[in-house]
């Protein structure tokens, strides 16, 4: 089974998170938070400076590591790090979503999020950050 490492954003602005509707794929519809793959050479911190970048066309700072996740969806087996974080610069821009929305913390559970999201909502909420 292949595996793919990639990065995640909590992004948080005024005690809210923000989370994303993906807009394509076999994962459709679902939500999760921001990111992608990190790409050779790149550390995880400025992978995800790029994806975020180039999903949501804004600028962030990672704060700090939240939480490492392992999954196995049917078709591969993910391991996601993610990190909390905060706008730098701009505004969220949907590039690649067809949604989004900014949670309270009683608000978190309110959205379909895809497994491996599902452990990081936990870890969120285990930490006191949701």
């Amino acid at each position: 089974m292949r595996t793919y490492h990639v990065v995640a954003a909590i992004i948080v602005e005024n005690d809210r998170i923000f989370a994303t509707q993906r807009g394509y794929g076999d994962h459709k519809d679902g939500w999760e938070f921001p990111g992608g793959k990190i790409e050779s050479g790149e550390t995880p911190e400025q992978a995800l400076v790029r994806e975020i970048g180039e999903e949501l066309d804004m600028a962030i700072a990672v704060d700090r590591h939240v939480v490492d996740v392992s999954y196995d969806y049917p078709q591969f087996h993910l391991e996601m790090g993610c990190y909390l974080c905060s706008i730098a610069e701009g505004t969220p821009r949907l590039l690649e979503h067809e949604a989004a929305k900014w949670l309270e913390a009683s608000e978190i559970d309110s959205v379909d999020w895809l497994p491996a999201d599902v452990l990081v909502v936990n870890a969120l909420k285990e930490q006191g950050i949701a």
